[in-house]
């Protein structure tokens, strides 16, 4: 395995940081075309309407993470009959998974509505939008699955190829369809599901000659061989588990919002948003410790492992600092982007500067996730969203009653940085399983 280098970070890093802002700026620009509607309900059904596909699709992003890690893993090992066989085992179950979600989802959608407090009028909107986009569940899926395959083989490049059509076409069909066609939440939820199954061919192109090889050396046995699935199944399932953990606490940020009225709501959705472009564009990093430090684990590579810890991790807090620094000049601005509704404006840039301090909180857990997904330890990773999961629902319980909607705010920074510290808390197991030069295949997850 070659040696990392500031270079091959930003070659992993750099498409991923480019593809990961484009998909919230697609959230933004949906907030925004119903933004510019007469009434702010619109802005809250699309922010509802998301947050329902966070527990549908975004519960299942152990395809993307998982995979990753398992194939990065067998990458490095250069045990290329594994890396075919657990490719075509996540194809399989994606679109398996995505059949059974379009089944199911029509209950958890009224469920999911009935739980959060929000107006009648925003609830119909939302419900529209969440039976549109419900048929979709098949390609976001495989479109997961295709991601973790690609990244676990450092080809970033392919991802941002993927990536930038899903979300083009995404935003040009918002445009015409909302703007256009005056569809309004509908046209949101139709560009979303048509823009999907685009980028799902797309995905299968990109991936076809590792597909025909992989079919070419089909061997049901051996595909539905009892330990490599149970590896894969330990890995998914923690991963679902610290996924949902994670959704539920930022869904119950929003259903929060939702309590304090419609113009919190809409003002806490714009921010959000902001901390999903910031998110997204530090997950460029987290992605290339994922590649690097998986291959180096699976080949056994313990200086080449530290040294891709340290290199992204250290352009990830560069990067972290410049992102502070730019929501602090031109914060106000990006706000009036999003809404002509002055109270929600308003309320918006009151709580800006906890965006500002976003990044240099979050950054490390960021980190820390993508060395775990990397190297496959999901069950220690599991654990700490747990606890940081329970700490943070027991802070909001005394910070909001005391300082409202800022109180909200000072929770979900905290929750930030206690995922931090907890992962590191676990970080030992991982150099101890490189010190007893432990096989690649999940044991951890066990």
């Amino acid at each position: 395995m070659k040696r990392v280098s500031h270079r091959k970070v930003w070659v992993l890093a750099g498409p991923i940081i480019l593809s990961n802002i484009s998909v919230p700026l697609v959230g933004a620009v949906d907030t925004a075309v119903v933004g510019h509607l007469p009434q702010p309900q619109a802005i809250g059904a699309v922010a509802l309407g998301a947050l329902i596909f966070s527990f549908l699709y975004w519960g299942f992003g152990f395809l993307r993470m998982g995979t990753s890690g398992f194939v990065a893993q067998y990458y490095g090992a250069k045990n290329w009959q594994e890396l075919s066989d657990t490719l075509l085992r996540v194809l399989v179950l994606a679109a398996g998974l995505g059949m059974v979600t379009i089944l199911l989802a029509w209950p958890l959608i009224d469920l999911v509505l009935y739980l959060i407090d929000s107006s009648e009028g925003i609830e119909l909107m939302a419900a529209e939008y969440a039976h549109i986009r419900l048929w979709s569940a098949p390609a976001v899926l495989l479109i997961y699955a295709i991601t973790g395959v690609l990244i676990g083989l450092h080809n970033t490049r392919a991802v941002f190829v993927l990536q930038l059509i899903l979300n083009i076409t995404n935003v040009l069909l918002d445009l015409l369809f909302v703007l256009g066609f005056g569809w309004g939440v509908e046209g949101v939820a139709l560009a979303s599901v048509i823009a999907e199954y685009l980028a799902m061919l797309v995905g299968i192109y990109l991936l076809r000659d590792r597909i025909k090889s992989a079919f070419g050396n089909f061997d049901k046995n051996r595909l539905l061989e009892r330990s490599a699935l149970l590896n894969l199944f330990n890995a998914n399932i923690n991963i679902f588990i610290r996924t949902l953990c994670l959704l539920f606490a930022f869904s119950y940020f929003t259903a929060k919002s939702a309590a304090m009225g419609e113009v919190v709501l809409a003002a806490n959705t714009i921010l959000l948003h902001l901390q999903s472009i910031m998110a997204y564009a530090l997950d460029g990093f987290a992605h290339a410790v994922e590649a690097l430090s998986g291959s180096a684990y699976g080949a056994r590579r313990r200086r080449i492992f530290r040294r891709a810890v340290l290199l992204t991790s250290f352009w990830a807090a560069i990067v972290a600092i410049a992102i502070a620094l730019f929501y602090l000049f031109f914060g106000n601005a990006i706000i009036d982007l999003f809404t002509s509704i002055e109270s929600v404006s308003m309320l918006a840039k009151n709580y800006l500067p906890w965006m500002i301090l976003a990044p240099i909180v979050s950054i490390w857990s960021f980190q820390l996730d993508g060395i775990f997904i990397g190297t496959t330890h999901t069950r220690e990773m599991r654990n700490a969203m747990i606890i940081s999961l329970l700490l943070y629902l027991a802070i909001l319980q005394l910070t909001i009653p005391l300082f409202g909607n800022h109180g909200l705010y000072f929770g979900l920074t905290l929750f930030m940085l206690i995922r931090a510290i907890s992962l590191l808390f676990y970080y030992p197991v991982i150099e101890a399983a490189i010190r007893t030069n432990r096989q690649p295949t999940g044991q951890s997850t066990q």
